[in-house]
């Protein structure tokens, strides 16, 4: 028999950690098993993280967290969506939802309606069949309650990545994790079992554990210095290697979506929180130089800058394995896709989700472990195919950056998902995808590739019963974003504004 698992140790803090440590307090508790997270203050964390997508609400759910706190404690906005500006070609908008577009009809996608009706009628903007799009495109927002007819309004947040962690932090403490402040100066591992049974401080202190997870960002102390996983590249098809983040003074409307713009070497991103804005420039340095990306960055922020650019290093891709043994790898030591979809946070969700599933109640069995690994593979490779679609489908090719991404070979998953859209109008996804039909269609059709051809389903009624679907839906739509304040109104009005809002004053970068 295995011994019972008993001492979790979780290395490393921030985001990863404190999630980790989090969840594991109110699902597994603190009664049967002694939960201890180790960090230093002396090693800074990554912090950039501040864009979420709507699965962190299930997270929140299973916390049981009061969501108008937790919104006023991290400074949080509400997202809707993404809009992608100057990807397709230059000069050109448009947008990521969250929510659906339409309504599904007769058993299929609603896009291969829209693709008749847009046919049949020349008009080939879609954006009014949704409504968090509308609404995005006047600044509105509200938590809607159900009503008939009226589609419900599907939203994420962007909020304060360290205030995020801080809170965390307390929701953890109070539950019963011990935090330990200490830099990890060895690891020790069983001779006969290979497992780490100790981890040795700088000063001396030991801590003992029986599983460790590892949230100790791209250096992956355990899962990658002390057991080895390995590393896929994917840096062949996702170049950016760089990512230059400063925040900046909160400027105008507090917009209630993320904008990604398309830059001569990469893209940056601008994420507006209740107290400052969040910005970065993700880059290649092999098409432009550092201190060229940091200098073009801190020229197009919307207001005064609040400190200094932090350039991050990193190589897009995931450990071959993110459990070995007696350690599992959550966030940056487990793998790294530029947060171009806002997907961080929801991969170290995911990871924390299929934890929880396979906990290890009494040893490690190679099958459970295999399962998380082949799961968090397919996880990381159906998000890098998405990302990597914002680059090679589109027009540009105004600079050696984008002449790059046009020539590039995708993987031959992407490139027969990319045929069958272009053919078919679907991308035949996998029930546990994160992103759905309606999430490709967004994007593709954003980027200018329109299908040939729709389902035969969407053919059976009458241009006059299509025609009469398509001006009931949009009339719902319009109906819903109507009646929905300004995104800075609710917030106010709704009391979920943080100190540093509510005083009018900055809070600190």
């Amino acid at each position: 028999m295995s011994e019972a698992i008993r001492n979790i140790v979780v290395v490393g803090g921030g985001t990863a950690g404190w999630m980790t440590a989090a969840a594991l307090a109110q699902t597994v508790g603190t009664q049967r098993y002694s939960i201890t997270l180790v960090e230093s203050e002396q090693i800074g964390t990554v912090g950039v993280g501040e864009a979420t997508i709507p699965m962190i609400l299930l997270f929140n759910k299973v916390l049981g967290l009061d969501e108008d706190v937790f919104i006023r404690e991290t400074n949080a906005t509400f997202k809707l969506g993404i809009e992608f500006v100057d990807w397709r070609r230059l000069g050109h908008s448009y947008f990521h939802p969250f929510g659906l577009y339409g309504a599904d009809m007769d058993g299929v996608g609603f896009q291969h309606f829209w693709l008749r009706w847009a046919r049949e009628s020349g008009d080939r903007n879609h954006d009014g069949f949704n409504a968090e799009t509308l609404a995005a495109a006047t600044g509105r927002f509200m938590r809607t309650p159900p009503a008939p007819n009226l589609p419900k309004i599907n939203y994420a947040f962007q909020f304060d990545a360290a205030l995020y962690a801080a809170f965390l932090r307390r929701y953890a403490e109070a539950r019963g994790v011990v935090r330990v402040e200490g830099k990890i100066a060895g690891v020790e591992r069983d001779g006969e079992s290979g497992h780490v049974s100790r981890l040795v401080l700088d000063d001396g202190r030991t801590i003992d554990g029986d599983f460790f997870v590892d949230c100790s960002g791209f250096r992956g102390l355990l899962i990658e210095e002390t057991m080895g996983a390995g590393y896929d590249d994917w840096s062949r098809w996702l170049p950016c290697n760089r990512a230059a983040a400063m925040p900046c003074e909160r400027a105008g409307q507090l917009t209630p979506y993320t904008r990604a713009t398309a830059r001569e070497a990469g893209w940056q991103w601008r994420i507006p929180l209740q107290h400052r804005s969040g910005n970065g420039y993700v880059f290649c340095d092999a098409f432009i130089g550092e201190e060229e990306a940091v200098r073009l960055l801190g020229e197009r922020l919307d207001g005064a800058a609040l400190a200094e650019a932090k350039v991050l290093k990193f190589t897009a891709g995931r450990r071959r394995k993110s459990w070995i043994g007696n350690v599992l790898a959550i966030g940056l030591s487990s793998g790294f896709l530029e947060p171009l979809e806002s997907t961080s946070i929801h991969l170290i969700q995911a990871a924390i989700a299929k934890l929880l599933t396979l906990f290890p109640k009494t040893g490690f069995d190679p099958f459970v472990v295999d399962k998380f690994n082949r799961e968090m593979a397919l996880e990381y490779e159906k998000v890098r195919d998405f990302i990597i679609a914002h680059y090679k489908v589109g027009e540009r090719d105004d600079t050696e950056f984008w002449r790059w991404c046009r020539d590039m070979v995708p993987p031959d998953s992407l490139a027969q998902r990319l045929e069958v859209f272009r053919t078919r109008g679907e991308v035949l996804i996998d029930q546990k995808e994160l992103f759905k039909e309606t999430n490709w269609f967004a994007i593709l059709v954003g980027q200018g590739l329109v299908p040939d051809d729709h389902h035969a389903v969407a053919d059976a009624i009458s241009s006059e019963e299509l025609r009469s679907r398509m001006g009931r839906i949009r009339a719902a739509i319009n109906e819903r974003v109507a009646g929905m304040p300004p995104h800075d109104l609710y917030l106010e009005k709704a009391g979920l504004l943080g100190a540093a809002a509510r005083a009018g004053r900055r809070a600190p970068a």
